[in-house]
């Protein structure tokens, strides 16, 4: 699978779902156990390799404004959800996260944000298909800590500051 069909599996089954955060990942997971197991293998490392590379503190700033708050397990599910929204919006918050408030037409803090269950589509799927769990991808280890420079998250000022357009919109 080549990243164009992983973004064509996120982007169709997003779409199907009208933008749901739990009916995506049902639909997600009925679509992934169609494919054969290393389809799906190949789908999972597409996904940790962006998981893994959204980890970093602007973007975890920008989740913050959005969410009016984010532990550490809910910028995790905030990664999921932000695969979850396509190569567009995921790539340009990547690049510039304040863009978010361009890139998003609309946010709902109660439904938006939190695409947990995307994050393991890929190991249901798995577990349907071949009645084991997915092995190790053998990708590198996550990092322990979150790329960049640490935002303070306490610091409203500073916030506005680092994301003037996400502060406007919804700070």
């Amino acid at each position: 699978m080549d990243e164009t069909e992983f973004w064509e599996i996120v982007d169709g089954t997003r779409e199907a779902a009208d933008g749901d955060p739990e009916d995506h990942a049902e639909l997600l997971v009925d679509r992934l156990a169609q494919l054969d197991p290393d389809s799906v293998l190949d789908f999972a490392r597409h996904f940790e390799a962006r998981y893994n590379r959204a980890y970093r503190w602007d973007l975890w700033g920008a989740a913050w404004v959005l969410l009016d708050g984010a532990s550490d397990d809910v910028f995790d599910s905030f990664r999921c959800w932000l695969i979850g929204q396509g190569r567009e919006i995921f790539e340009g918050a990547v690049h510039d996260p304040d863009s978010l408030a361009d890139l998003l037409d609309d946010f709902d803090e109660e439904i938006d944000g939190d695409g947990e269950d995307l994050g393991y589509a890929a190991d249901e799927a798995y577990e349907q298909l071949t009645g084991t769990v997915i092995p190790d991808l053998g990708l590198p280890p996550a990092a322990p800590e979150p790329e960049g420079v640490p935002v303070d998250f306490e610091n409203a000022d500073s916030l506005a500051r680092g994301y003037p357009r996400l502060w406007e919109r919804f700070g």
